[in-house]
């Protein structure tokens, strides 16, 4: 019921959030990390819990549906679990839980309501870029610096929640197509200029006549290295979903699309200069895949 090996995905929010402050990791982005993956649990249990009679023709075995978590189970651990959440924000500080509250909020309106309509993938695209935000926050960085890292995970997401509302159905290859479209933008920013000219200037001031040649900006190899995993990850599933929108390809690209957010948060935290919570990030892209192989991450 809590998706495994989707949970990897989440504790890069709160470090790509904290590198995009200007801060490196401390004992409050872990405060950070679990209330993220408490609310994120909290989202799984009352996502079974809400779908429990849909999922009961469409996937009916599911752990609701089959019987084994009752109903009421479910929805008492999406309630504690969103206890536990807020109160790990609220130890991390009073910033924390100012973007905490909002978050849950949304997680509860999201699986509540908001999926079942056209409001549901800004849902989704809102709740992950909150949680970037809540590591910022709790790192003690400024908030406003993170935003730009926040706006290309919530495109990110936007873009993948919006395939996954036909997941079971399939049948549409513009939404895949313009999930793909999405991606590729988020990607090409992500990716670092070719190169970096350094004209060094003489006492005077002025360039020496001898210009050196271009040279590679720094730290632009591993974050050229996490744009294109993230592409590969992402790009590829999307691509077999545009040429054939049948349900296991597209259930297939939004599995993609959600462990693609372990190298989007990695190559996010190299475009702010923290290249070690960069490589602490990528190094959860192998578990996810690995317990992807057991359990499916939608």
């Amino acid at each position: 019921m809590l998706r495994l090996p989707a949970l990897f995905t989440v504790p890069g929010d709160a470090l790509a959030g904290a590198a995009a402050a200007g801060r490196a990791p401390g004992a409050r982005t872990l405060l950070a990390i679990g209330s993220s993956l408490c609310l994120y649990q909290a989202g799984m249990a009352l996502n079974d819990w809400a779908d429990r009679v849909e999922d009961a023709v469409e996937r009916p075995h599911r752990p609701v549906p089959s019987g084994r978590i009752a109903p009421g189970a479910a929805l008492a651990a999406a309630g504690a679990l969103t206890a536990l959440g807020l109160a790990l924000a609220a130890r991390a500080g009073r910033p924390a839980l100012t973007v905490a509250v909002p978050l849950a909020a949304t997680v509860w309106a999201y699986d509540l309501g908001l999926k079942r309509n056209w409001a549901g993938p800004p849902a989704m695209a809102a709740a992950r870029s909150l949680d970037l935000v809540l590591g910022a926050a709790a790192s003690g960085g400024r908030v406003r610096d993170a935003v730009p890292s926040a706006a290309a995970l919530g495109a990110h997401t936007l873009a993948v929640t919006a395939v996954s509302r036909r997941e079971t159905q399939g049948g549409s290859t513009a939404v895949p197509l313009a999930a793909l479209a999405v991606t590729s933008c988020v990607a090409y920013a992500l990716a670092p200029p070719a190169v970096a000219l350094r004209l060094p200037a003489d006492r005077g001031g002025a360039a020496p006549l001898g210009l050196p040649g271009p040279t590679p900006a720094p730290g632009g190899a591993l974050r050229a290295a996490l744009a294109l995993g993230y592409a590969a990850t992402v790009a590829r599933p999307l691509a077999h979903a545009v040429l054939n929108s049948s349900p296991p390809l597209t259930q297939r690209a939004v599995g993609g699309g959600i462990r693609a957010m372990i190298p989007l948060q990695a190559a996010l935290s190299a475009r702010a200069g923290a290249p070690g919570t960069a490589l602490c990030t990528a190094a959860l892209a192998p578990l996810a895949r690995r317990f992807a192989r057991k359990v499916s991450v939608t």
